[in-house]
């Protein structure tokens, strides 16, 4: 069935990915995306989670504004009145780092998370388009057999 993708030397695949791509080919129900989401999700821990969860928020427009807001509340108490933390914000400077030294690599493992979940979607695209193209080859089988009991009646009813 692998056959023809294993001989093409502009497509080698390796024993492993054969065996998965004939796996979920065999287990196609119709409603493989949701098996897919489900397999992800047994798979997540909280720690990943929460990484995801982070990075969706530090990524929105609510991070932003609020970030700014609090920025702003900052500057204006310090230069107005409480005064705790003087320009040229040295504490603010340090929190601001801090924030950095931690949503940076949350970022780096929700993306990484991202981007296997877009692995294995990749190769379920392929494991059904696979599954759609033999398919159609066996209707376009069908259709030439179809084609020439057709031209048979065609010749028995011109003599």
């Amino acid at each position: 069935m692998f056959h023809e993708l294993d001989n093409d030397p502009n497509f080698k695949l390796d024993n492993d990915q054969l065996e998965r791509i004939a796996s979920i080919v065999n287990a196609y129900k119709g409603n493989i995306k949701s098996h897919l989401i489900e397999q992800q999700e047994k798979k997540t821990s909280r720690a990943d989670r929460l990484a995801d969860g982070i990075a969706n928020f530090g990524g929105s427009w609510a991070f932003i504004l609020l970030f700014s807001l609090f920025l702003i509340l900052w500057m204006s108490i310090n230069v107005m009145s409480f005064a705790f933390d003087k320009p040229p914000f040295i504490l603010l400077n340090l929190i601001l780092s801090c924030i950095s030294a931690f949503q940076a690599p949350v970022i780096l493992m929700s993306q990484n998370r991202q981007a296997s979940k877009d692995k294995q979607e990749a190769i379920l695209d392929f494991a059904i388009n696979y599954h759609a193209e033999q398919e159609n080859m066996e209707i376009k089988v069908l259709l030439e057999r179809l084609d020439q009991r057709l031209a048979r009646i065609e010749k028995q009813d011109s003599r």
